[in-house]
């Protein structure tokens, strides 16, 4: 014996589900794609194979039925069932989560994910982009970017992703307009924009051998990734690493405006828990040593 019974068609329960959202043809039409008097046809259908009315016919609307009420429930979570049955069958993306600074996101990771999505794309990529140091089980990241010194921590392994090497970059046309800045005093006609490391100091000492700074003038921002922004839309020259800016470069946004560059006291690195073990993980460390070749 079938323990499924004898089933209605399905697609007269799919028309009288709709149409009972709707109450009425016309809109419950509108949204299957067919016409007014199909969907009508269905329902009728649909009630001579059921032996009762499901809906009484109103000028203007439709109305449930007591029958259609009762019936309406159970076909909804028939629906639901197949429904959260059917997305279990279908492979799940496998989720990755990459902790950064805001600046390697937006200035390194962004512009490079149509890449890796292409590439990827049964993998779902969070970025927790933050400057505090995210704990990879709390926050459940199985990736991190890392600005700093080895050792990370125990139970981490790391990898150099790249060394912080600092250039002064700004837009052609500022330096265009106000020219290559070979002096000190030439600087001294640049605004200068500054992060949170602020390298200008040392930077100045080692290109004009002077460190005094007082005759600059200067605007701060939290973000290196702001101060690039403000750079890119003339406001002045800004200090950035040089994988940080080189698709501007590149790209004509922005300039070397001196031609000497200086080395951080920190680099960036990969760092992932060692007992984390996955093709997945393994997928995106590889494809990101892959981008700093380029």
């Amino acid at each position: 014996m079938d323990p499924l019974g004898k089933l209605p068609p399905l697609n007269g329960l799919k028309v009288f589900e709709v149409t009972a959202r709707h109450l009425n043809f016309r809109l419950a039409a509108e949204e299957i794609g067919v016409t007014q008097g199909a969907v009508a046809q269905q329902i009728r259908g649909l009630e001579a194979e059921l032996g009762v009315a499901l809906f009484e016919r109103l000028p203007r609307t439709l109305m449930l039925t007591g029958e259609g009420r009762s019936y309406i429930a159970d076909i909804r979570r028939a629906f639901e069932i197949i429904s959260q049955a059917t997305t279990e069958l279908r492979p799940q993306p496998v989720k990755l989560t990459i902790s950064t600074t805001p600046t390697f996101a937006s200035k390194w990771l962004i512009p490079r994910l149509p890449d890796f999505t292409a590439r990827y794309p049964g993998l779902d990529l969070h970025i927790l982009a933050t400057d505090r140091i995210s704990n990879f089980q709390i926050y459940g990241v199985d990736l991190a970017v890392r600005y700093g010194r080895p050792p990370f921590g125990s139970g981490l392994a790391h990898q150099l992703l790249f060394e912080q090497e600092i250039v002064a970059v700004c837009s052609p046309h500022l330096l265009s307009e106000l020219g290559a800045p070979r002096t000190a005093e030439q600087l001294a006609s640049y605004m200068l924009l500054h992060d949170a490391h602020n390298f200008w100091p040392e930077f100045v000492e080692q290109q004009f051998g002077r460190r005094e700074q007082s005759t600059f003038k200067g605007i701060s921002f939290n973000q290196t990734s702001h101060a690039i922004e403000a750079a890119i839309a003339g406001q002045g020259i800004v200090l950035a690493n040089r994988d940080f800016v080189s698709r501007d470069i590149v790209e004509g946004r922005l300039v070397r405006a001196l031609d000497g560059s200086l080395h951080g006291p920190s680099d960036f690195y990969l760092v992932w828990p060692r007992y984390r073990k996955s093709d997945a993980l393994d997928a995106v460390r590889v494809w990101i040593m892959s981008e700093t070749q380029v």
